[in-house]
């Protein structure tokens, strides 16, 4: 858009120039003038969007997504990430059905602005996200999406809107208009099986702070003979991801019979042969499911925008589950194993929760070390935008990288992609996730931003108060490494790939180097990294594997005189 704007500045200056009585080109010959043409920007295509009373009968305050694409299949609004379509995003503030509101030049877009979308046929479609108005224990009013806990995006939301696809013209002008007649269904209940339990528990203490229930899911795969052997407990693990644990499925699908070259793992049919065979340790294995108004998953960590999210968890959650289930109640017993988000908050919860948990398998954890926040230093860098060198040289901040190197994402991409989506804190996406876990809130009780989403601006404040409130994980176990060193000492294991896809690799080796230099007590920890050239989806193990890592960890560190039944 810049480059276009100086070549439009540069053809009108030099038609002016060549007017003037002084130009140059007025001795020229007419016969060996060329005439500059001015090129002018077509009239911008306008779109109006309502929704209808049948879908909504109440007014609307939310956010609209207008999606542009270029192929009808999949549904534009199921094709919207930051490679994908060109989206553009507007408030809504008590829209009324049959109510127009507006998408033009003046919304916010991406990758560009409407106007200099390039001229040609797209396919249109129409999604409004509608906001809840809560009223939080702090004192807050804001109006975000609010669920029951299970993980959904704006596409396939609950009670979201949504339009037909419509084919249209980008670059004559007009008015385009669309209707959101559509509402999203619920999500299909899960249904429990032989080997797969699902739970659904409200946390009181987030119920509280919401001003609205608040539940988190649970889904629990049982171990071989756990029915036969009603007397006997169990050993956890908590597998942080969500869905089922190792991706259990009893049926075979076209991947079946293979580990992929990619993650180094199983199919989820190849890993249940394994589950259920006698060579098969013995454990519950436990994801869970915690979306907050902000993304997709809580961390798993008390926050001031999300809520007592890790009070819950470890207060409400599992002992819940270990009452339900026979669960052995004892730190040795519960593990913690994650891989990206789940990465940081089996971290985090090990590093706040010492004395509760016997162990922790850290996979390529989002950032634990803020001098790394990916490519940005927040706490040096004024910019998360541009890297400068030297006077006059700058460079693009990436965020998501091939294996080779190649970038795919820039910061400034993203950053952009996540205004579009949501004012506010209101992306749920991953930028702003961060924010609304790690940061303060802000005046009107939405996540402080730590950078502006449009400008690259680094606010120092929220940096600082990311790293004293103990977010910034390398930092935190640093500084109280007398005291906590003590109790993580073979507990820790780390695994990233040497070319993460968004780099997260680089923290693990900040990390990694900080318990190098640990005293009393000195504690390296085991670090393994995929070389070369493995990515975010990298594993050190099959799933099976990973099974039989775990459960010999456990039985390691089974304390004398505990029983060992569960061992059969």
């Amino acid at each position: 858009m810049r480059i276009r704007s100086l070549l439009v500045s540069l053809l009108v200056g030099l038609a002016l120039s060549a007017s003037g009585p002084r130009s140059a080109l007025a001795s020229t010959p007419a016969r060996a003038r060329a005439v500059v043409p001015i090129r002018h920007r077509p009239a911008p295509t306008r779109f109006e969007v309502t929704f209808t009373a049948a879908a909504h009968a109440a007014p609307v305050t939310g956010r609209l997504i207008l999606v542009l694409s270029k192929t009808a299949q999949p549904e534009p609004r199921m094709a919207v990430s930051p490679q994908g379509p060109a989206i553009f995003g507007v408030d809504l503030d008590q829209l009324r059905p049959a109510q127009a509101a507006a998408v033009d030049n003046a919304a916010i877009g991406y990758p560009t602005v409407l106007a200099d979308l390039p001229a040609g046929d797209y396919y249109a479609q129409a999604v409004i996200d509608v906001y809840t108005q809560v009223h939080r224990a702090d004192g807050h009013t804001i109006w975000v999406h609010i669920n029951d806990g299970r993980i959904e995006t704006f596409q396939i939301a609950q009670g979201n809107l949504y339009s037909d696809v419509q084919r249209v013209h980008i670059g004559n002008g007009g008015t385009v208009k669309l209707a959101a007649t559509h509402v999203m269904p619920a999500q299909a209940p899960d249904e429990d099986t032989e080997w797969v339990k699902h739970v659904r528990i409200q946390s009181q203490k987030l119920t509280q702070f919401w001003g609205r229930p608040i539940y988190v899911h649970a889904t629990l795969l049982l171990p071989k003979g756990y029915a036969e052997h009603p007397n006997t407990s169990y050993p956890s693990v908590y597998t942080l991801g969500h869905g089922t644990p190792f991706q259990f499925s009893t049926t075979p699908g076209r991947n079946s019979g293979t580990v992929s070259p990619v993650t180094g793992t199983e199919s989820g049919y190849d890993f249940q042969k394994e589950w259920i065979s006698d060579s098969m340790p013995r454990f519950i294995a436990i994801s869970l499911e915690q979306q907050t108004p902000y993304f997709p998953d809580s961390y798993s960590v008390n926050s001031a925008n999300n809520g007592p999210y890790g009070d819950a968890i470890v207060d409400e959650v599992m002992p819940a589950l270990e009452q339900q289930f026979r669960i052995i109640r004892k730190p040795y017993a519960r593990v913690l194993e994650g891989a990206s988000t789940s990465g940081w908050q089996t971290l985090a919860m090990m590093l706040q929760h010492p004395d509760f948990f016997g162990g922790a398998y850290v996979l390529q954890p989002d950032p634990i070390d803020f001098r790394h926040y990916q490519q940005t230093n927040i706490y040096a860098d004024t910019n998360a935008f541009a890297i400068n060198f030297g006077q006059f040289m700058a460079a693009e901040r990436p965020f998501r990288r091939t294996t080779q190197g190649q970038v795919v994402w820039t910061m400034r991409q993203l950053s952009r992609f996540e205004a579009v989506l949501g004012s506010h804190g209101r992306s749920s996406y991953q930028l702003e996730a961060w924010e609304a876990v790690y940061g303060p809130v802000g005046a009107d009780g939405y996540p402080r931003p730590l950078w502006d989403k449009l400008t690259g601006k680094i606010d120092p404040e929220v940096a600082t108060y990311m790293r004293d409130h103990g977010f910034d994980l390398r930092e935190y176990a640093a500084r109280n490494w007398s005291t906590l060193g003590p109790k993580l000492v073979g507990k820790l294991h780390f695994f990233a790939g040497d070319m993460d896809d968004f780099y997260l690799n680089l923290a693990v080796y900040d990390f990694q180097e900080m318990l190098k230099s640990s005293t009393n007590p000195h504690y390296e920890a085991e670090f393994t990294f995929g070389r070369p050239m493995k990515g975010h989806s990298w594993h050190a193990w099959t799933w099976a594997g990973f099974a039989r890592v775990a459960g010999a960890f456990i039985k390691s560190n089974v304390p004398p005189g505990e029983t060992v039944d569960w061992n059969y």
